[in-house]
């Protein structure tokens, strides 16, 4: 009976993956997404909430496009969240003013209708719109809110771009009433590319790839590094960064654990080819016994290893960087580290390798961070500098 259970579950599998690959379309490709978690209280919006007002996020795309559709997400709302409408349009900064270019902004439909009503749990899709999407370009997308949660939001806490909150149903954000570094109810938006062989790399990770230590409004996490570099090296490959402050692949930590969003976040976008995986170290540094833990991570990657492969996608493993210095260096916590670092390096398990590790470590003392990458004096997040050395020195000749 459990095999039979087991081969329907299977049968179900294929058969909702077919729809969805057919429903999404094989001619777009995802250029920018994030991975999405409920609002902590501390990370909900100011006053005057998003409820009635209009709301204006900024995010850098990867790769350009002659069309485009964006998604939005509901799926830790309690309540239904009540779109009046959605607009995008270029941004004239990366986060740092609300300022747009208003002669190239462009209304989204959905369903050929101006607004859109989403019930807790769902996401929807606005209809496609020609719009010329340049590489690594800023956009706004201007959301006018009316009735939706203040308090249980469907959410990105660590956007590391500033967003903009307009009083009442208005493009005018010359004067906005408040401001937050925080992402609410956008999740991805795809592209017809401009350019044929065009894939996509999602990213799981954690704070380190989230972000922490880089600039604000600066767009220079080592996801965005290394996109510009493949884009240098004419590698039309967008990166989808779904890394969450926090964040763990097993149990507890902040959001949803990397074993259970990794179907959604991973294979639930478009175009993607490569994956990246980069998780571990809040899993390793919040442990009793970090070799158990290790194994734990060890099974969770084997599983997304097996699922992205049966897909025709490559998967990479990286290499936990250090953290001597930190309170998560502790017990047996660095023998963990390490021993799942060499199970990384050495298993062939996976299709690449992306060592981080040697890339950012201190060659006198190889289990803390080199101190010039140091973020905060923390001995586990790094700079700018640091998140360059790690985006650029990724071999792009992995993903040819």
């Amino acid at each position: 009976m459990k095999r039979l259970v087991t081969i329907l579950s299977f049968l179900a599998l294929i058969l909702t993956s077919a729809i969805d690959a057919d429903a999404r379309g094989k001619d777009w490709v995802t250029t920018w997404a994030t991975a999405l978690q409920v609002a902590e209280p501390h990370n909900n919006p100011p006053e005057p909430y998003l409820a009635g007002n209009s709301f204006r996020q900024t995010l850098q795309v990867s790769i350009a496009g002659k069309k485009l559709r964006l998604h939005l997400s509901n799926i830790f709302n309690e309540d239904d969240t009540e779109i009046l409408g959605v607009e995008i349009a270029p941004a004239l900064t990366m986060g740092a003013s609300p300022e747009v270019d208003e002669s190239k902004s462009v209304s989204l439909t959905f369903n050929g209708k101006k607004g859109v009503t989403m019930k807790p749990g769902e996401e929807v899709v606005s209809d496609p719109v020609k719009f010329k999407v340049a590489e690594r370009m800023n956009l706004a997308v201007t959301i006018h809110y009316g009735k939706i949660s203040s308090t249980t939001l469907t959410s990105h806490p660590g956007s590391r771009t500033t967003s903009y909150i307009a009083k009442g149903n208005t493009t005018d954000f010359s004067n906005p009433v408040a401001k937050t570094d925080h992402w609410y109810t956008i999740s991805s938006i795809d592209v017809i590319p401009k350019k044929k062989n065009s894939s996509a790399i999602a990213v799981l990770g954690d704070s380190i790839t989230d972000g922490r230590g880089t600039t604000t409004n600066g767009q220079d996490r080592w996801t965005d590094q290394l996109s510009r570099n493949l884009l240098a090296n004419g590698m039309n490959i967008s990166v989808l960064n779904f890394g969450l402050g926090g964040n763990c692949v097993l149990r507890g930590g902040l959001g949803p654990t990397g074993q259970s969003r990794y179907a959604r976040d991973l294979f639930g976008h478009d175009g993607v080819k490569y994956i990246i995986l980069f998780e571990g170290v809040n899993d390793i540094g919040g442990s009793r016994d970090a070799i158990e833990t290790a194994n734990g991570v060890k099974k969770v990657w084997q599983d997304i290893i097996r699922d992205a492969h049966a897909r025709g996608i490559k998967v990479f493993g990286a290499t936990v960087t250090p953290f001597k210095g930190n309170g998560y260096g502790r017990g047996n916590h660095e023998e963990g580290r390490k021993a799942l670092n060499e199970w990384i390096r050495t298993s062939g398990e996976f299709d690449g390798v992306i060592d981080f590790d040697a890339m950012v470590r201190d060659t006198e003392d190889p289990e803390r961070l080199n101190p010039a990458f140091l973020f905060e004096n923390d001995w586990l997040h790094l700079n700018a500098s640091g998140y360059e050395v790690m985006g650029k020195g990724i071999d792009v000749n992995l993903f040819k």
